[in-house]
Formats: C-alpha cells, structure tokens, sequence
C-alpha cells in the first residue's frame, strides 16, 4: 500500500496553519514524534532509575555521593568525547536506520542493567552501571542529531518552529511525567516485593524494565516510518554507485566547523544558545546555596526554585512564538538572551523568595524562547547536507557547557564565600557568581544580535512597537501572496512575467493579477480612473473607486486562488493607495489603509516587491502617451515614491526593496533570492510500502 503524504503547503483541501496543532495533522510527523516523545519519557526515566541504583548499590553517605556524580559524568562525557563525530556520521547514514538502531540499543543497554545487577556483586553491579551510562550517553549522541536534522524534511517551513514547539515540549514536559511513573513504579515495586524476592532485592529494577521498553516501542515506531528522507544519505550511496570519491568521516567535521566559524548566523546561534543554557545552569548549580544562603530557606525553596525554572522553560517554549508573532527570528534571538541576562541579574540582587521565584521564570521562559528559535533557525538556514553536523557541534557544546558551569559555578562561589563589603554591605559569593553571569549572557545577547541582524540600520524598538501596536493575524490560506509596487516606469510588467516563468518552472499553481482591471467589473473601474478624458477626480472618490475594484478582485481573484493554494502576484495592490492616494493626493494614509482594509477584509500580501525608480527615469520610460495618473505632476511622483519608501520602512518585515535603475535580469536575481525563502519547500513524495 502506498503511504500517506502529509498535507503540502499547495494542499488546497487542507489550510495551512503554523501552530502545533496544525503541525500534528502531518501524519509523517506524528509518528516521528510519538517516537521522541517515548524516547524523551525513557531518557528522564533512566535517568532516576539510574542514580536511585547507583545510591542502593553504596553503603555510606560519601560513596552514595560519589556514585551519584559518577553515573552524572558519565553521562556527560561522551559529549565531550564524541559529539562533534556524532552530527558528522548523522549526515552520512541513512537518518532512519540510524535513529532505530540507537533505539534498539538503548533499549538493550538499560535491559543489560538490573539483568547484571541480579547475577554480579555490587561493585560489578555499579562499575556496569557507570559503563552502560556512559554507552547510553553515546548512543543518543547519534539519535539527536539525526532526528534533528530530519523534522526540516517532514514540515512545510511555516510549520518549522511549531514542530520545534512540540518536540521540546516532549523533551521537557516529560520529565514530570518521568518522575510520577517512576514514583508510582518503586511502590509497585515494593508492594511486588512482598510476594517476589526479587523485587524485594532490587526495587528500581521494575522502572528500567519499562524504561527500557520505551526504547523498543520507538524503535518500532520510527521503523514503520518508511519515508523519511535521508537526502545526504542519498547522494553519497548515489556517489558510491557511480564510483565517485566520497569524503571522509573527519573532511565532513572539519567542513561543519568551518561553516561554524565562517558563517555569522552560525556563529551567533551558537553564542547565544550557549549563554541561554549557562544562565538557566547558574540557578540550577546554586539553587540549593541560594535558597538557603541568600533566601534563608531550605529544600522547599530549593524545589520552588528548580520547578519554577522548567516552568518557565516550558512556558517560554509553548507561548514565546506565538508573542513574537512575525518578528524576524534572527532579530529578537539575542535580545531573548539578553532578557535571560537581565532577569538572573535582578535575581542575584533581590533577596527575596517572591522576587527570587518570579525572575526565576523570566530567566526559563526567556531561555525556552531562546531554544526553541535557535532551533528553528539552524532548521531553516542550515542545508540539509550540513544540517546534522550543526546539530552534532551544538549539542557538544551546549553539554560542555552546561558540564562546565554546574561543576565550576559552586567552587567559585565558595571561594568567595561571604564577606563584608564596601559601604558594609555584606557579600555572597553565589549572589557574586549570579551577578556576573547574568552580565556575562547579556553581553552574549548583544554579540549574538550583532552577528545575526537581518536588518541593520532598522532601531529594534521600532519593530518591537509595531508588534506591540499591530493585532496579531492570522493566515487563513494555503497560498502565497505576492504584490508587486513601485511608481510609474518602474519596470513591473517585465518583472511580473519573468517571476510567472520562474514560478510555474518550479511546478506551482500561479496566478497573475493586476489592479485595477482584473475583473469585469474592475474593467470598467479601470476606464473611468486611467483615462485622460475623465478630467480631475476628487481625491476621496477616486481612493474609494480603487477600494471598489480591490473589493472586486480580492472576492473575485485573489482569495479564490489562495485558499486553493495558488502563488497569486498581483500588479499593485493596498500599498498603491497609500502612496497615490495618501501620499501623493496628500489624504490621511490611516484613512485610506482603514478604507482598504475593509474593502479586503484584512487579506495582505505575504511580501510586497517594491521596484524603486527616479520619477524622472520612470516617466521617461513610461512613453509618449500618458494616462490620467502618469500625467501628474513631478512633485506629485516624488511624494509617491516617498510614500512607498516610508511604508519599506514602517514593515521591512513584509517588503523588499529592490532598485530598478538596474538591469531586469539584476532586479529579477535579488526577487527570486527572496522568494526562494518564502515559497514553500515541496515535501518529498512518499514510497510504497
């Protein structure tokens, strides 16, 4: 039977949401996540299972402390170890196989646990315990990145971070799920032990044995997910079939390094998540210290603090996207780790519980949001050949790190200890260390907005308080719209039909539209406003007749086409008025947006072309034969191209400004660089099984 296709972005039965939600309705996709979501349960599980072994396997209080730390290292270790060789391998095998392989592994290695544990003494028992930890660790180097690198290939690019959303909501949300099984796990343990020594002798016993048959049902699940593309896979066994020479394991890591270090979005990303980790890592080191040194509580402030920081982690993750709206994602990474930055700062100072708990979450959500936009970005930036590598790398780093700052953070502040200061105010060194580390994430911040700013010379205020002005919308269709703008003689016809030839090459559905005129109606609309011999209109009638014509072609054309899926590139559209008729007729533009959004119903383009041209070069180019409105005056172009150029500025978001003084194949190279960005990527077509 053949398998089915998950719903595409041109899929005319099916709107295209950005939600998780939406994302779930891919069914490619679920299966793929019920298999993390399994696999994230087992890994928490193991977790506690582990270390709860590794205290029953010691006798005193400083060896039960020791092997705590030690299954802690060993499972830390392989990152540093391996984790860069781990991406490298994920763009080479088949992401697929790899991902049931480590699975079935993983799924053996926590069975080989308590199996040892029943026939081995006890040290044999912790020194197996230790090296199966440290072989799990590695194992899931391999599965991370592979499955990282895959969600891209299964999700239209809209839907990119919403997946993201949801495989970090899996990741993290099932901690506390972990930890209520595992509670329920060791009392039916208990209760078992009453009847069967061997529960009696061996009480964590149970939770591995389901622990490790999560591994196996994911093993399962992601088998039975035959069409999972592989494309770097793909190309080498083609490589291989035509005898061509394939590069090596170490040529395919020194590549992912240098792209590392080449490339200013990679170099950002990295910085950024790496700071956002190392603050949420702070709290999670010195939670204990502070509560007690600082705030003067015990374990119950100790466990507020440490839940409101995955709190805030989760609601950073679930809601944060969803508050940026359509911000660019390159612009407000660094500043969410500035804002991480600043709340562990206000914690360090404040010694105050309420306070304490309430920065706490600002610190998780501002890193929640952080992780879940540095993901989505190396998904869409990253190609797919290099895309696991990238994953590898950063998942290395982000567990030195984190490694780094729990081990280090505690000395330091010890080190310190508490002391007098200047003015008499007493010193804390885990305040000290707080401090400083919240400085040290907002310089990140502010590097990482260096290194990946899409739009220099654009204030990060102004596009903040757009967002915080603007309605959120909606998209309710499947397609993609597309408005070209620009004064007269701007070259927009020439433009229209190399875009139609690029576009349909490329197997979309398209439809090309002008305004006004594109409905019999609008014809008629049209010959009343263009015509020379209708003399002078007054400026709110005419607004309001080309609100009649987009009212036409909007029910008529435009929205027909895009809930069917359609690219539709219109010849002017809303922002034509604006510039004509608020700027250059010199009316309110707030009037007449306000006119035109109702005469639309709200629908605006997905990106407006701005082909900008001297009104001088223009008109010359516009001929000998002058309609109604290339008739106008000098002044009268000049405010309109102004216009056009200040509604650029008010939503650089939306538009792109191209010059038109260039050659059409030069004008034409800079649209088709951006629309290859928002065009939707076809999803790959799926086998029979």
């Amino acid at each position: 039977m053949t398998a089915p296709a998950p719903p595409s972005p041109g899929d005319p039965t099916v709107p295209l949401r950005h939600g998780p939600r939406a994302v779930l309705r891919n069914p490619m996709f679920r299966k793929l996540y019920a298999a993390l979501a399994l696999s994230s349960l087992g890994d928490w599980l193991g977790f506690l299972a582990t270390t709860a072994l590794a205290t029953q396997l010691v006798d005193s209080f400083q060896s039960k402390a020791y092997a705590t730390g030690g299954v802690l290292v060993f499972r830390l270790l392989p990152a540093v170890l391996f984790g860069p060789l781990a991406g490298a391998f994920a763009d080479r095998w088949d992401r697929r196989w790899t991902m049931v392989i480590c699975d079935l592994l993983r799924f053996l290695l926590f069975l080989s646990i308590p199996l040892v544990g029943s026939v081995a003494d006890r040290k044999s028992a912790l020194v197996w315990l230790l090296i199966a930890s440290f072989l799990i660790e590695t194992v899931s180097l391999f599965w991370i990145p592979a499955k990282e690198a895959s969600v891209p290939n299964l999700v239209p690019r809209e839907q990119l971070e919403g997946a993201n959303q949801l495989t970090l909501i899996a990741t993290y949300g099932s901690a506390p799920v972990a930890a209520a099984v595992f509670a329920l796990l060791s009392l039916l343990s208990r209760a078992l032990g009453s009847g069967f020594d061997y529960f009696r002798t061996g009480p964590v016993d149970l939770a591995l044995y389901v622990n490790a048959s999560t591994f196996l049902f994911a093993a399962v699940t992601v088998y039975r997910l035959k069409e999972l593309p592989s494309p770097g896979y793909d190309e080498r066994k083609a490589l291989r079939a035509s005898g061509g020479q394939q590069q090596s394991v170490l040529g395919s890591l020194r590549d992912g390094l240098r792209f590392m270090g080449q490339t200013p979005l990679a170099r950002g990303l990295l910085v950024g998540m790496l700071g956002a980790l190392a603050a949420g890592g702070a709290i999670i080191a010195q939670g204990r210290l502070f509560a007690e040194s600082v705030l003067g509580g015990g374990d119950a402030a100790y466990g507020l603090l440490f839940g409101c920081m995955f709190l805030g982690i989760a609601g950073g993750v679930a809601l944060g996207p969803r508050a940026l709206g359509d911000l660019s994602r390159r612009r407000v990474f660094g500043p969410t780790i500035v804002g991480a930055g600043a709340a562990l700062v206000f914690m360090s100072l404040v010694p105050n519980l309420f306070l304490a708990t309430v920065a706490t979450i600002l610190v998780g959500a501002f890193a929640g949001v952080a992780y879940v936009v540095g993901i989505t970005l190396l998904g869409l930036e990253i190609e797919d050949e290099l895309r696991g590598r990238m994953f590898g790398l950063v998942q290395s780093l982000m567990r030195v790190d984190l490694l780094l700052v729990t081990a280090t953070t505690p000395f330091i502040a010890g080190a310190i200890g508490t002391r007098e200061g200047p003015l008499g105010i007493s010193v804390n060194g885990v305040s000290v260390t707080l401090l400083v580390g919240g400085f040290l994430a907002m310089a990140v911040g502010v590097v990482s907005f260096r290194q990946m700013d899409d739009r220099p010379g654009v204030p990060l205020r102004k596009d903040l308080s757009r967002r915080v002005r603007r309605r959120p919308t909606t998209r309710s269709y499947s397609g993609t719209f597309i408005a070209l703008e620009g004064g007269e003689g701007a070259g927009k016809s020439t433009q229209l039909r190399l875009l139609q030839e690029w576009l349909v090459a490329r197997g979309h559905d398209v439809v090309v539209t002008r305004e006004p005129g594109a409905t019999p109606a609008g014809a008629r609309i049209r010959s009343l406003l263009l015509d020379p011999a209708t003399g002078r209109l007054a400026p709110r009638a005419e607004a309001m007749l080309y609100a009649a014509d987009r009212a036409q072609h909007v029910s008529e054309v435009v929205r027909p086409a895009l809930d069917r899926g359609a690219v539709v590139v219109t010849d002017r559209y809303v922002d034509s008025s604006l510039a004509y008729q608020g700027a250059g007729r010199e009316l309110a533009v707030e009037e007449v947006e306000r006119l035109s959004r109702w005469a639309t119903d709200g629908l605006r383009p997905d990106l407006v072309v701005l082909l900008d041209v001297d009104p001088v070069v223009g008109l010359e180019r516009a001929g000998d034969a002058p309609d109604r409105m290339e008739a106008e005056s000098l002044d009268f172009h000049r405010r309109v191209r102004q216009g056009f150029l200040d509604l650029a500025d008010e939503d650089p978001e939306r538009y792109l400004v191209v010059s038109a003084d260039q050659a059409p194949e030069a004008v034409f190279a800079a649209v088709q660089a951006r629309l290859t960005e928002l065009l939707p990527v076809p999803l790959p077509v799926p086998v029979s099984t």
